[in-house]
């Protein structure tokens, strides 16, 4: 139940601790064998990355080489146990190479309180706006984010990005001033590469997120445009507190990740409950196989509800709406699983 009540908080965001609840309630018994035995091995897989570390070993090889042993462990090791070792993980002295690649540090410090924030992203699409922080790293540190810019989950945020622009031009050109939400907008990226917003195509595009620096950050970057950049969470989404109207297209791609089932079935209702006829409604959500959960969950600590294309059907299954049509795909890296609703 409390892991409910977290994601519905409108006051605070979604926590690491909420995500490790999500992982407890899978009601996994934690053993002294399988500590003993995920120690151990956590224990050479971290001395032999700092032994690289210190021997000016060529890093691509180092951060290689670790992902997916990383991986290796943290897919033959139950929930608890798995969370038992990524503590460990995270205070091992290796983090001290790690942490020099801004991307890492970000992600690890959470300055914004919350995991995966819009700064963050910022640092995957290798935006102007970090561009100040990326040229302060250390030379290890630069050579540690060349290394994760380019891991298949930052390949993929970047793939959404554009598959949402991509969306909006769609669905702007099938409907005369279309309008859009985007929940949990963040920066909203994608506007900037939207033809349809650019050629005065949209009515409206209601930039949604509980994060007032976002919210500020989009109000000022989309200043005189069509944008609006609203204050905002799944709290007053479902709680109908806010009067937002009704759209041809909504979405929410950064969001599900966070969200137990529950949440997501009532939000997915809701959504399509705010689409006009024939409206669109997309979520996306990290794929479980994407092969570099387990450096995301330790050293950057970014825990997410990782989900298989059977989960995300699981959530429509149990939506009690009416749906026109049902599409379930993922993007060309198979990072990300799409699921688009229409009305």
């Amino acid at each position: 139940m409390k892991q409910f009540q977290t994601a519905l908080d409108g006051y605070s965001l979604v926590t690491a601790q909420s995500i490790s609840e999500h992982a407890r309630s899978s009601g996994n018994i934690l053993t002294t064998d399988q500590i003993k035995e995920g120690e151990a091995e956590l224990a050479l897989i971290l001395s032999l990355t700092q032994q690289g570390f210190e021997a000016n070993a060529a890093v691509p090889g180092i951060m290689k080489a670790l992902t997916e042993r990383l991986q290796a462990l943290m897919n033959k090791s139950t929930p608890l146990v798995w969370t038992h070792l990524a503590s460990i993980a995270q205070a091992h002295p290796v983090s001290s190479y790690l942490l020099q690649d801004p991307l890492t540090r970000w992600s690890f410090e959470k300055p914004r309180g919350y995991s995966g924030d819009a700064y963050l992203l910022d640092f995957i699409y290798e935006h102007p706006a970090v561009a100040a922080q990326v040229k302060a790293a250390s030379p290890l540190g630069s050579e540690i984010y060349n290394f994760t810019r380019s891991a298949p989950s930052a390949v993929a945020v970047r793939e959404r990005r554009d598959l949402l622009a991509a969306h909006v031009d769609a669905v702007a050109g099938e409907n005369d001033n279309a309008e859009i939400l985007a929940i949990a907008a963040g920066h909203l990226r994608e506007a900037e590469r939207s033809q349809a917003l650019q050629s005065g195509k949209l009515k409206r595009w209601v930039a949604l997120d509980q994060d007032p620096i976002s919210v500020g950050t989009v109000s000022s970057a989309f200043h005189g445009s069509c944008v609006e950049a609203v204050n905002g969470s799944v709290r007053t989404i479902l709680g109908r507190a806010q009067k937002l109207g009704t759209f041809d297209f909504i979405y929410a791609a950064g969001l599900y990740d966070y969200l137990a089932e529950s949440v997501a079935v009532r939000l997915t209702e809701r959504c399509l409950q705010m689409l006009k006829p024939g409206g669109k409604f997309l979520l996306a959500n990290f794929a479980k196989d994407i092969g570099v959960e387990g450096y995301m969950e330790t050293f950057m600590n970014w825990p997410l509800i990782w989900r298989t294309d059977e989960d995300v059907q699981s959530i429509i299954d149990k939506v009690r709406h009416h749906l026109a049509d049902i599409s379930v795909t993922r993007g060309e890296n198979g990072g990300v699983i799409y699921a688009v609703l229409t009305v």
